[in-house]
């Protein structure tokens, strides 16, 4: 097979699979870089690199197919989603820069990269078509080790001093030097004190309420419910059951019964109305 004949000659599978995979690996980095929640973005990115990961595969690679999906896919990616939500990256963080002038700065590199590898691939030139079987004569692994460690190691130690420098980088920027020093558990109790905050422990949820669960909040002696009953995180939410007036219910049905045990039907305990006047 000559040459020629080998760049323009394709079989209609591997035409379907590269103009379907290849759009759906365009869309996919359009939207990693449009997107404007970083987790949707991560989401996209993961099914480009599935999609390359596949391309890999059907053009006999396979030791990169599976790294492809195994380390870049399924670790890292998916370590960066897990760091993404549990930061909470949305799209109400500020996006004002803070180093002025960079995204000029990142266009100018990114078109440079651009002539870079458009030069490139013009300047390349193919004397000799080996095919699949000679190239993987010994083993796709094999044969991969070989280009790395003769002909490529150049480029191969210069992208891993690349990525640890990236790794050093993200150190660095995620650092955050103690200005101050830390307060003890003494000076943390003095100050709860002087801001008049709740010093004792919390009360349990459901307290005088009837009920134990967790999304309902405690009654005080007098009726109301007590909002240091219920965490937080469930008030913000809205998760709260109101049962207040379940309980009001009940207590009308329990001072009903014990007027008609004690023939004080039409007259109502003090301690109900005021219970009823604080619940409003």
């Amino acid at each position: 097979m000559t040459t020629q004949l080998a760049a323009y000659s394709t079989s209609t599978g591997e035409a379907v699979q590269f103009w379907i995979l290849g759009t759906v690996a365009v869309i996919g980095a359009l939207c990693t870089v449009f997107m404007k929640r970083a987790v949707h973005s991560a989401l996209c990115l993961a099914g480009t690199m599935i999609v390359l990961a596949v391309f890999y595969l059907a053009n006999g690679a396979y030791f990169l197919g599976i790294v492809q999906i195994v380390v870049y896919t399924g670790a890292i990616m998916m370590l960066f989603l897990f760091v993404v939500m549990l930061v909470g990256v949305t799209a109400a963080d500020s996006l004002r820069e803070t180093i002025k002038g960079q995204r000029w700065l990142a266009l100018l590199c990114g078109l440079g990269f651009g002539v870079l590898l458009i030069g490139g691939i013009g300047n390349a030139s193919l004397t000799e078509w080996g095919g699949l079987g000679t190239a993987n004569a010994g083993g796709n692994v094999e044969g991969l080790a070989a280009l790395i460690f003769t002909k490529y190691v150049f480029a191969f130690e210069l992208t891993g001093a690349l990525l640890i420098t990236a790794a050093v980088g993200a150190m660095v920027l995620t650092h955050r030097e103690r200005t101050e020093r830390a307060r003890t558990q003494r000076e943390l109790a003095e100050q709860r004190v002087r801001e008049g905050k709740h010093l004792p422990p919390l009360p349990a949820p459901g307290v005088y309420a009837r009920h134990n669960a967790v999304d309902i909040a405690g009654l005080l002696p007098d009726g109301t419910p007590s909002e240091l009953t219920v965490s937080k995180t469930l008030r913000e939410r809205g998760q709260i059951r109101d049962v207040s007036a379940e309980a009001l219910n009940d207590l009308r049905a329990l001072e009903r019964r014990a007027e008609e045990r004690l023939e004080r039907t039409g007259i109502e305990s003090a301690a109900f109305k005021r219970t009823e006047e604080a619940s409003k």
